[in-house]
């Protein structure tokens, strides 16, 4: 409580001081001789700059706590009262001011000086404000902050010192935790108050005695304007290591969805278009009504919240809007939806013919929205949902920036997936067409084979294997691999496998047929349009193999590829080193075939080099390991392929295209 009231001093109605009592002099520290004359107004002021008496220096009654500024340059809190003294004269009443000095303890329970130790040289600006929500001390670095246009002042409340209404919401969260409600932490402070960044950082809680009574609410104010930069930079770095790590598009929209929930919004939702998760019915054949119509499928969601509780829909269901919303507005359009502040109980919105996702922005407190399109080469691929909630700041315009950025890093992702998957499906369909489904190998030879396409790369490749049977019995055996991978892979794998059919049917010797194949492969490229001769050349590697069953006689020649492998009888592997050759398509043409006796019942492995060849271990190592398959028994031809793939492969996905095939000899039919 306070002390007594004493009379201060008298004021005229033009707020000059007339008479200065000795209680002034002791309060204010000045003299009469120093206060008298002296406008009223400028014995009210704190922080240096002076404070208009306002209702102090007006005809009227008025009370309530006032600070003064001493003569000594401190401050003091006190009860002032201000009376009117009529004089009889027009115009010429007085005022009466009389004042008792707030005491530390009772009233406020804050002792000025601890306050000052403890607050007064912090780099974070603190406030305390009584139980009547007027402010009753404050530290330097308050002052220095672009929080309070006038700067803050003890005896105002927080709407006496900001903008129209938003102090009036403020008071309210320090009204709510004087009554017992939790702290406020981290609400974020604008300037203007809908757009430019975050700059300051607000926290309130409750001040209580040794009682657990309440004394009053403190205020922490602190600058985030650089910490909030740093922010926006770490989501982006994160970004970028986080989305996209697969060729999945499903995948990729769950990864923009976790990075981006709780840093940059409290609900998070990625929307694709059906066109973009290939695997889903077309949206237009779904089921609509005159209130909705499937615009999306739910490629990825995160939340706040543990299980996504404000989800309409679950991933890879499809998405209903109204036929007019802003959703189908940002997929037609390209461009985003920015609402920073969405106000439920205001109807005329898009949300009234909405009805679903108004209910959810009214269950969680959602106020605040964005969205933007997923875009790449020309194309709205989706759209992703920004939505705040717990988050009491609302979007601003550098939010949405941010949101695009984030956007298009992860559309080129999804784009290049989908591009990726395309072309493989086409690639795989392709390739299955133009490889051989049943291998002819007529008398000479039992054959079985593999192909394992890589998950990696472009799409599949140019590995290829066949087995054509020649005149006087005798069978031709190759396996290729054509650089690169994807659909034109596959197309040449096609051109080079009919070409060496041909060749084959000509009966030339091993050299002479990939001589051959190299000379029409270097004409095909000297051949093509001018507009096409920065694309890559066409290149292969294959290996050749000619086999007699009347001679028992094997002739093979390289053109730059993996050796093969002859098994004998009794199980011993030895890898056939033969002139390696140039590749196909170099133009050289310089092949030497090699030729070698095979005992009856011998085995022929060709292979490309995937089967043999990682990162990790060079091609030594994956020959050993080949080397030990083949010398182990097995029942078939089949069950050795599958036992040359579990034991090269070691139960891993192939790095590269694995092509296989194996034959053995027969004896000659009488």
């Amino acid at each position: 409580m306070s002390g007594s009231y004493e009379l201060m001093a008298l004021i005229d109605n033009a707020g000059t001081v007339l008479r200065w009592t000795q209680a002034a002099e002791r309060l204010w520290g000045y003299s009469a001789a120093e206060a008298t004359g002296r406008p009223a107004d400028r014995l009210l002021t704190t922080g240096g700059e002076s404070r208009p008496a306002g209702p102090l220096t007006a005809s009227g009654s008025w009370s309530g706590p006032v600070a003064l500024r001493q003569r000594d340059g401190g401050c003091q809190m006190v009860d002032l009262r201000v009376t009117p003294l009529p004089t009889g004269e027009t115009d010429q009443d007085w005022l009466a001011w009389e004042a008792a000095p707030v005491e530390a303890g009772p009233r406020s329970g804050l002792d000025t000086g601890m306050l000052k130790t403890l607050f007064g040289h912090a780099p974070t600006g603190v406030a305390f404000w009584g139980l009547d929500l007027r402010c009753t001390w404050y530290n330097d670095t308050l002052t220095g902050m672009d929080f309070m246009p006038g700067g803050p002042r003890v005896g105002d409340r927080l709407p006496d010192l900001l903008p129209p209404g938003r102090g009036h919401r403020l008071e309210d969260t320090m009204r709510r935790i004087l009554d017992g409600g939790p702290p406020s932490m981290d609400l974020v402070w604008m300037h203007p108050p809908a757009g430019g960044d975050p700059e300051l950082s607000l926290s309130f809680f409750r001040l209580d005695d040794g009682d657990g009574r309440a004394l009053g609410v403190c205020l922490t104010v602190e600058d985030i304007r650089e910490s909030w930069s740093r922010q926006r930079l770490g989501l982006l770095v994160e970004a970028g290591t986080r989305i996209g790590t697969t060729l999945d598009v499903m995948r990729t929209a769950q990864e923009l969805a976790d990075t981006t929930v709780a840093t940059l919004a409290d609900f998070v939702t990625v929307d694709l278009a059906d066109f973009v998760v290939r695997e889903q019915e077309p949206l237009e054949r779904l089921s609509s009504t005159e209130a909705s119509i499937p615009a999306f499928y739910r490629g990825g969601m995160a939340s706040i919240h543990p299980g996504v509780p404000e989800a309409l829909w679950q991933r890879g269901m499809p998405v209903l809007v109204a036929p007019s919303s802003p959703y189908t507005d940002v997929r037609d359009s390209g461009e985003p939806h920015f609402e920073p502040v969405i106000d439920t109980s205001i109807p005329g919105t898009w949300r009234d013919h909405d009805p679903d996702r108004a209910r959810v922005f009214r269950q969680f407190g959602i106020h605040s929205l964005m969205i933007v399109p997923l875009q790449a080469r020309g194309k709205v691929l989706g759209i992703v949902s920004f939505l705040r909630s717990r988050n009491q700041a609302p979007f601003s315009s550098v939010d949405v920036f941010l949101a695009e950025e984030l956007a298009a890093r992860t559309a080129l992702s999804l784009d290049n997936a989908r591009r990726y998957s395309r072309e493989r499906t086409a690639a795989l369909a392709l390739q299955r067409d133009l490889l051989p489904h049943i291998l002819h190998s007529g008398d000479a030879v039992d054959v079985a084979s593999r192909y394992l396409p890589a998950d990696k790369h472009g799409g599949v490749g140019g590995d290829w294997f066949d087995a054509i049977p020649m005149s006087r019995n005798r069978v031709a055996l190759m396996v290729g691999d054509v650089v690169g991978h994807g659909i034109n892979a596959a197309s040449t794998m096609g051109r080079l496998r009919m070409v060496l059919n041909t060749l084959t049917n000509l009966d030339l010797p091993p050299e002479e047929v990939l001589a051959r194949l190299d000379e029409l492969v270097v004409g095909l490229a000297r051949d093509r349009p001018e507009e096409e001769l920065t694309s890559p050349s066409v290149g292969a590697t294959c290996v050749y193999v000619v086999y007699d069953p009347a001679t028992r006689r094997c002739t093979m020649a390289s053109a730059g590829h993996p050796p093969p492998a002859i098994v004998t009888p009794d199980g011993n592997v030895e890898f056939v080193r033969l002139p390696p050759g140039t590749p196909i398509g170099v133009g050289l043409g310089d092949y030497r075939s090699v030729e070698m006796e095979l005992a009856e019942g011998s085995l022929i492995a060709l292979y490309t080099d995937g089967l043999v060849e990682t990162r990790e271990a060079d091609i030594d190592h994956g020959l050993d390991r080949l080397r030990t398959a083949l010398a182990v028994p097995a029942t078939t031809l089949e069950d050795l392929c599958t036992q040359v793939i579990d034991t090269t492969l070691a139960g891993k996905q192939p790095e590269d295209d694995v092509a296989l095939l194996l034959a053995r000899t027969l004896p000659l039919a009488p």
